[in-house]
């Protein structure tokens, strides 16, 4: 039976050099949710504007649902310009206070939450207080479901009291290794190498599941029953990175909430972003067989030196 998950947070368009695509994190993950066969639901808000409205008809293409996509009356749809380097790597700058700022708690909102297996968040949705303290009581009004925190640091947009206070309300964390060195300077969390972060992370915060992501050296995971995996990345032509984080997530979440070991949530999530970032933009569609195939394929593999 498909799984439900959630996502709250942003949903906006990202200015690429190339064109306007629509994007926000929570967005790419539901969109790979979806295309895994799970039943992901998006809660965010736009506002009432072209942009909004053009918002929600892609997403409805996209084969995402808009009905828990609420309308702002006073902000703006978000928006967020990007530049990618030569290596495929975006560099974001977000404009502050738009729709998805502001998103107000509702029966619907409440429903959604209380309804799923897991619940994905960020901190990038938090930056104001609206939308941070509606998450908080939707956290609040959930207490069954999985709580799954992308952490996704942007610049100026987070601040040391949300990521604690998101890693306090979290089941299983995702970041990668520089938002990990960056966690660990802003809590201090002690530590040598990645690994001791991650397992003094685990027992500090008293989280599940830790998945870090190492660029194109693959991913690790670690629990809090000591299970360590670590899965080497793809020698792949890179179109830019935009989403492969988010397809990495939905990989992982999917495999996982379906039963499959840690170990094999790990290798799907690290494919499935590896897959996403040969393309460009955060949306093109890639099946779940797809990953399958493109994992047994015996493509070069790039591995990290672990110290």
């Amino acid at each position: 039976m498909p799984k439900k998950i959630a996502a709250f947070g942003e949903i906006l368009w990202d200015l690429l050099p190339t064109g306007r695509v629509l994007g926000g994190a929570p967005t790419n993950f539901i969109f790979r949710i979806n295309s895994f066969g799970d039943k992901g639901i998006l809660l965010s808000r736009v506002g009432n504007d072209r942009a909004g409205r053009e918002a929600c008809k892609i997403l409805r293409a996209l084969g995402v649902s808009d009905h828990n996509i609420q309308t702002d009356y006073e902000f703006p749809t978000g928006t967020v310009n990007v530049k990618i380097d030569e290596n495929g790597i975006p560099d974001f700058t977000i404009t502050p206070r738009v729709a998805y700022d502001h998103i107000e708690i509702t029966s619907e909102t409440i429903k959604a939450f209380c309804e799923a297996d897991c619940v994905c968040f960020g901190t990038l949705i938090q930056r104001y207080g609206i939308s941070k303290n509606t998450l908080r009581e939707l956290i609040h009004e959930s207490p069954d479901a999985i709580k799954f925190l992308d952490i996704n640091l942007r610049k100026n947009c987070y601040t040391r009291q949300i990521v604690h206070d998101s890693l306090h309300m979290a089941d299983i964390v995702k970041l990668n290794d520089d938002e990990l060195l960056t966690v660990k300077m802003l809590l201090d969390i002690p530590g040598n190498n990645l690994r001791e972060i991650v397992n003094n992370l685990l027992v500090q915060f008293r989280l599940k599941t830790v998945l870090c992501t190492l660029g194109d050296k693959g991913a690790f995971v670690m629990s809090d029953k000591q299970e360590y995996y670590y899965d080497p990345g793809y020698k792949v032509q890179i179109g830019d990175t935009i989403g492969a984080g988010d397809a990495c997530s939905a990989g992982f979440i999917h495999y996982l909430l379906n039963g499959r070991t840690l170990e094999d949530a790990l290798k799907f999530g690290n494919a499935s972003g590896a897959l996403v970032a040969t393309t460009t933009g955060a949306t093109t569609a890639i099946s779940k067989q797809q990953i399958i195939d493109f994992m047994n394929s015996n493509c070069p593999r790039n591995y990290y030196e672990q110290k």
